[in-house]
């Protein structure tokens, strides 16, 4: 027997909560595609989390519509709003469903994930050490972009998720980045995670 998670209702705008799972389902594809390519369950793992919470704002949404739903009219001006959060929650599980590929060690013809590799940009999920030479500092500070081409995508801090992270936005010690850009640039982030290395000087 599944068990449900009890969701109780919050008072969030259809449009945060739209935006929002707009925003998941955008980050979820790339994330899939890459944990199938790369064979990668630290992306799939982020995946099927990220579905979970897409789950949740989809029923909070409903929630929503119900209560701002006062008459006929007013239930007839959100059937639109209804419809694009369906597909984009299908859109979700169709990302998990790959994401299904790498966790259920079913994997794909080492041909393709051989042209794969030799595309420009890669993810990668890391865990932020302690010591690392990225932690207590702003996204600002670092400027990952310009000094290793990577840019930081997503942050999950115990149980929030920060879906494309302002330049304000601190990095902390136990923080799961995920991060995209060029090879050796995602590769030497990783690496400095760690907190065991110094950062190469520019």
């Amino acid at each position: 027997m599944v068990r449900l998670e009890k969701i109780e209702y919050k008072p969030i705008s259809v449009r945060d909560l739209l935006v929002e799972m707009k925003d998941l389902s955008e980050l979820m594809i790339d994330l899939a595609y890459s944990a199938a390519l790369f064979d990668s369950k630290p992306l799939a793992e982020e995946v099927v989390e990220m579905e979970r919470r897409v789950d949740t704002l989809a029923y909070l949404l409903d929630m929503s519509a119900m209560v701002a739903a006062r008459d006929a009219k007013g239930a007839e001006s959100l059937v639109g709003v209804s419809v694009v959060a369906s597909a984009t929650d299908k859109i979700s599980d169709a990302a998990a469903d790959i994401a299904a590929i790498v966790l259920k060690d079913i994997g794909i013809h080492p041909a393709v994930r051989e042209a794969f590799e030799k595309v420009e940009e890669h993810l990668a999920r890391v865990e932020i050490r302690k010591g690392s030479v990225w932690a207590n500092k702003t996204l600002e500070e670092l400027d990952l972009a310009a000094k290793m081409g990577v840019d930081v995508i997503a942050i999950r801090r115990n149980k929030d998720l920060i879906v494309n992270p302002k330049e304000n936005e601190m990095i902390h010690e136990g923080d799961i980045v995920t991060v995209r850009g060029a090879p050796m640039g995602v590769h030497e982030f990783e690496r400095l995670a760690g907190g065991t290395q110094q950062a190469s000087k520019s």
